[in-house]
């Protein structure tokens, strides 16, 4: 027990940074993935064709990439970030890419009867949208979207590559200068535990949407 309690402090270290990561990248990236799903939607074929390559050219690289080229290869035309920054803004705009096309499949998933039948009863577009589509989409895009976000939170541990020490970097420290795997144990128990706590959070958001189904 002590010697775990002697490595805590480290693994502690680098499990903020695997927060933070994890948070700023969910509080920006599922706002974005809407913005730019709004646009796929577009009736401009300009806006359709942007979003259209947007989101091919996030899907279709690594992550890991887009963080180098981000941090080395900005500064080359004259744009400079610091390595939180340049993390967070790979991350978003990767991870706002999949949410796009979850979001996208989730509103054309919805029948146009809906869309008549409300124009029937009166309601406006906006209250069609906020009132009867968007509860089912978002009932519908729940499942996908969080296992995005599941993925995001073993993702923060490319963070690695701009030299950030997330809990798995402290937990692969320590492994090498004590030459045990006690730290990358109580790594994967780390990264468990934060998994379960956000599945729950997932699931209790899943469960108030059961009534749209």
């Amino acid at each position: 027990m002590d010697y775990i309690m002697d490595m805590m402090p480290l693994m502690l270290k680098g499990f903020k940074t695997t927060v933070w990561v994890f948070a700023f990248t969910a509080i920006f990236s599922i706002p974005l993935g809407m913005v730019a799903c709004t646009l796929r939607l577009s009736k401009n074929k300009v806006l359709q064709g942007l979003m259209q390559f947007y989101i091919l050219i996030m899907r279709g690289t690594p992550l890991l990439l887009q963080l180098i080229f981000i941090f080395f290869g900005l500064p080359l035309i004259g744009i400079v970030l610091n390595r939180e920054t340049a993390v967070i803004v790979a991350f978003v705009i990767n991870y706002a890419a999949y949410y796009a096309e979850i979001f996208r499949g989730g509103i054309i998933s919805i029948s146009e009867g809906q869309y008549e039948a409300s124009k029937v009863l009166g309601l406006s577009k906006a209250q069609t949208f906020f009132g009867v589509i968007l509860p089912q989409v978002v009932k519908r895009v729940l499942p996908p979207v969080g296992n995005e976000i599941i993925t995001l939170v073993k993702d923060t541990s490319l963070v690695y590559a701009l030299g950030l020490g997330d809990v798995l970097r402290a937990a692969k420290t320590l492994a090498n200068t004590q030459a045990s795997l006690v730290p990358l144990f109580l790594a994967g128990i780390m990264y468990l535990i934060f998994i379960a706590i956000v599945t729950y959070f997932l699931k209790r958001i899943e469960i108030r949407y059961e009534y749209f189904r």
